[in-house]
């Protein structure tokens, strides 16, 4: 399909409303969530050829039904005169947008203070007015949740997502305990003889911390303890003239012994994740702060491994989990194995229980709140779209050439017995080293025999080589900024995985031709985010750009310039002092159309709500690194539907990073927030039993060309997540209703346009990833037999209004009739419709067939 052909398949996405008094009435509605492809057929062609229609133009929104909220459909007409006066007013609202460089916590409440303390309790201990009337009630109820903890005598985690202000709760909560009864500070905490503050929080948070006190509660006497002028700070700090006293991670890590002799009153981490290795310096560290009153603020209590819960209760509140060994045994193992594909009913049901169990404790110790559950309504919502593009020719040849490097292959046969006929493994044996090997002679250019962890020294360096080849074959040529000696060992790999191509790249050295670095021939990813961008930009959309490297970062700026796309940059060259301002000259300058930002100096604290489209052109082993850069954007004060794309090199290494990437999040989901999530990979974490196809060296340094992974895992669920329980046996079919199935043929129709369209962008699959994680429903079995009583009570009636036939109304008694053998089978087996429903889902084809046969057996 020619670009000209895919411009004339995009169509707008309008949310205008036929006149500006309708639009007032009506209360603000959210787009509906579509695939990709219905995505870009939405977007608008005015750009491309004439705005002008003879016709009028009808558009109907549907809501997700996935989201629980009910159907609205509307049609909205316009003529050409409206479009042009409406097109109009989209420039001024999309360029204009005053305000939304604010952070727009701006919500007047009632003046009056938020009392904490109970009744009867003296002194009262309330939240000032000039405060209070700013928080939101999700806010309010947060600042409760500390307050309880601080007079319980323990630590907890206020987890709420990012964006939700828990910064502004800590300092609510802060300015009630040390009675700020006023800008003159009432009773300060040098009367109330109370200790000082400490918050410890990541360094590019720092400047942000001092702002948000300065203007929520500029009665504190805050101070700075990180670079210059520590020792001032320290004796200012033991005469009693500071109050607050914030400091960075690293500092602490350093400055530990010095800082932890003080009696704090209370302790604050900040993103504190951070604290999710037990091994580290700044764990120890952080462990020997005397107080119990230890608060940690992150949106991501989990981001990789169950254990990591572990470490971080048992700082703020020790003991609660039990000791390290019964929480793995107990908590850690069993969500684990009941996660797997294939685990065993009685896994399964273990799993549940120990899940239940741990919510339960965590709950007590944890206030975790969702964007959807607090704020939802003031937004206009997220898609998260994953997007497998196709690697071109080039970048396939050259991928295909590393997984044949002899370092690579001594990985993969590391466990093969050795040729030379000895008992050991290669990896113990002869494959321990790989002296003709252009990678392990670099790492080992020294040591001929190797070092102590030789073959698994290799396994990062060539992920990080797999992983440029996947995004762009420039990044694996030799760094000019590296030393001479590593440039040439580059260079010989390059030569090596070039092979026969390797005058289409211009030769082993990095190339300084612009034009041929804003090239996009030869990376896939960026010929689909050409064509994806100049849609974007078509319509006003400002743009998010995010990759890992420096590099990446490099090309991408040439290829905006190439384009004439008008852009800012932040990255970790960019002096801390001015990212700020960076970040307002975006929000507020409408020629700025894209943003580029390193996603490790990007993803926390900026908040870039004027941009609604965020592109994370390489993904994170570490899901949160994703979710952070997306919260960017999507976050209180933005104004618009924000749409991700992730782009994933498909056949590549990037497929099996987005694979982890979901068994995290979902094991995160399960353990913190107890949902039931759809088990698709065998692999268990930690485990060499059951490595299944995520995890081992085999699995990193697998041929995936020859298919689509990722695609083949989810569609192979895909049935299961949509109707529950379609099963073989006719017994343990659930009848789905009418509604749910028009529902459902709705958002699974594609149109005839779609592939073709993915195609020419170069995309060969895509989906949603809220689609994919927390698939599981919540329906309680309450809600799900008065659904099922309205569903079979209303059923006739729909037939007969649609006019269907006999034979159809006889296949809806049919299903009726199954419906009423499952309800009998669940009553069999002991359980109730939902608790069954599950059963049905996670059991094994043979317990079900044996689970009818002993049904039947005692019915005849």
């Amino acid at each position: 399909m020619s670009l000209l052909r895919t411009f004339k398949a995009l169509k707008p996405c309008s949310n205008l409303s036929s006149s500006s008094s309708t639009q007032e009435s009506e209360p603000p509605r959210k787009p509906p969530k579509s695939s990709l492809s219905q995505q870009l057929l939405r977007l608008d062609d005015s750009y491309f050829f004439s705005s002008k229609h003879e016709s009028k133009i009808s558009i109907t929104q549907v809501e997700d039904s996935n989201r629980g909220e009910d159907d609205h459909k509307r049609s909205i007409k316009f003529d050409a005169e409206e479009k042009e006066e409406e097109e109009e007013d989209e420039t001024s609202i999309e360029f204009g947008r005053p305000g939304l460089n604010r952070a727009e916590f701006d919500y007047t409440g009632p003046f009056e203070p938020l009392v904490l303390s109970l009744n009867g309790e003296t002194p009262i201990i309330q939240v000032p007015a000039s405060i209070n009337c700013r928080l939101l009630e999700h806010q309010r109820e947060g600042v409760k949740f500390l307050y309880n903890l601080y007079t319980s005598n323990h630590g907890g985690i206020l987890g709420d997502d990012m964006g939700l202000g828990k910064t502004i709760q800590t300092i609510a909560f802060l300015a009630g305990v040390y009675r700020k009864e006023s800008d003159a500070g009432d009773a300060s905490a040098l009367e109330s003889k109370k200790g000082p503050v400490l918050i410890i929080c990541p360094s590019s948070v720092i400047h942000n911390w001092e702002s948000e006190f300065s203007r929520w509660a500029s009665f504190f006497k805050v101070s700075v303890y990180h670079g210059a002028n520590r020792d001032m700070i320290l004796e200012k700090l033991n005469a009693r003239g500071v109050e607050v006293l914030v400091t960075s991670f690293d500092t602490f890590r350093i400055q530990g012994p010095v800082l932890s002799g003080i009696n704090w009153e209370i302790v604050i981490a900040d993103e504190a994740h951070r604290l999710k290795n037990e091994k580290s310096k700044l764990y120890e560290a952080c462990l020997a702060i005397k107080t119990r009153k230890r608060i940690g603020l992150t949106g991501t209590v989990m981001q990789n491994k169950i254990g990591e819960l572990f470490n971080l209760f048992e700082w703020v509140a020790p003991g609660s989990l039990g000791t390290r060994e019964h929480f793995r045994e107990f908590y850690d193992e069993p969500l684990k194995q009941g996660q797997r594909a294939a685990a065993p009913e009685r896994f399964v049901k273990i799993a549940d229980k120990r899940k239940q169990h741990l919510v339960t404790v965590l709950r007590k110790y944890m206030l975790r709140r969702t964007k959807e559950e607090t704020i939802g309504h003031l937004m206009m919502g997220k898609e998260d779209n994953v997007v497998f593009c196709q690697m071109s020719e080039l970048q396939k040849r050259v991928y295909q050439r590393m997984l044949q490097l002899p370092e690579i292959q001594c990985l993969v046969n590391k466990d093969k017995p050795c040729g030379c006929g000895s008992p050991l493994k290669q990896a113990k044996c002869c494959g321990r080293i790989v002296p003709d090997g252009t990678i392990w002679s670099s790492l080992h250019k020294d040591d001929s025999d190797g070092c102590d962890s030789c073959p698994f020294c290799l396994v990062l360096p060539c992920l990080v080589k797999l992983q440029q080849i996947s995004n762009h074959l420039e990044l694996i040529k030799p760094n000019p900024k590296d030393e001479p000696e590593k440039q040439k060992k580059d260079a010989e790999f390059v030569s090596a995985v070039f092979g026969t191509d390797i005058d289409l790249v211009g030769g082993v050295s990095a190339s300084e031709s612009f034009m041929d670095l804003s090239d996009v021939t030869h990376c896939g990813k960026m010929r689909a985010l050409e064509k994806l961008m100049a849609s974007w930009i078509s319509k006003g959309d400002k743009i998010l750009l995010f990759s890992c490297s420096v590099r990446m970062l490099d090309i991408l700026e040439k290829f905006l310039i190439r384009k004439g796309y008008s852009f800012g940059r932040l990255d970790g060259s960019t002096p801390t002092n001015l990212r700020q301002s960076l970040v307002d000259d975006f929000n507020a300058s409408p020629s700025k159309q894209v943003f580029l930002i390193s996603t490790r100096a990007g993803g926390l604290g900026l908040n870039l709500v004027s941009a609604n489209r965020v592109v994370i052109f390489d993904p994170n082993w570490n899901p949160s690194h994703d979710l952070q850069a997306q919260d960017r954007s999507f976050r209180y004060g933005q104004k618009r539907h924000v749409v991700v794309f992730r782009l994933l090199a498909a056949g590549s290494l990037e497929e099996l990073v987005y694979s982890r990437q979901i068994y995290k999040q979902q094991l995160s989901n399960i353990a913190v927030a107890g949902k039931m999530e759809t088990r698709y990979f065998e692999g268990v974490q930690d485990c060499k039993e059951f490595q299944g196809e995520l995890f081992g060296i085999s699995n990193l340094f697998r041929d995936l060309s020859d298919k689509l992974f990722t695609s083949e895992i989810v569609e192979s669920h895909k049935d299961i997540n949509i109707s529950q329980t379609q099963k073989k046996s006719s017994l343990l079919e659930t009848v789905v209703s009418e509604d749910e199935e028009e529902e459902e043929a709705l958002c699974s129709s594609k149109p005839e346009t779609e592939e073709p369209i993915l195609k020419d962008l170069g995309i060969l699959y895509s989906h949603r990833n809220e689609d994919i994680i927390n698939c599981g429903r919540t329906t309680t079995t309450s809600q799900k037999n008065s659904d099922e009583n309205f569903q079979f009570g209303d059923r006739r009636n729909k037939k007969k209004r649609k006019g269907l036939s006999e034979e159809e109304d006889m296949s809806s008694s049919n299903r009726e009739q199954k419906r009423e053998q499952y309800k009998m089978v669940a009553k069999f087996k002991g359980m109730e419709i939902l608790e069954f429903s599950r059963w049905v889902i996670s059991a094994s084809q043979f317990d079900r067939e044996m689970l009818l046969q002993d049904f039947l057996e005692r019915v005849k």
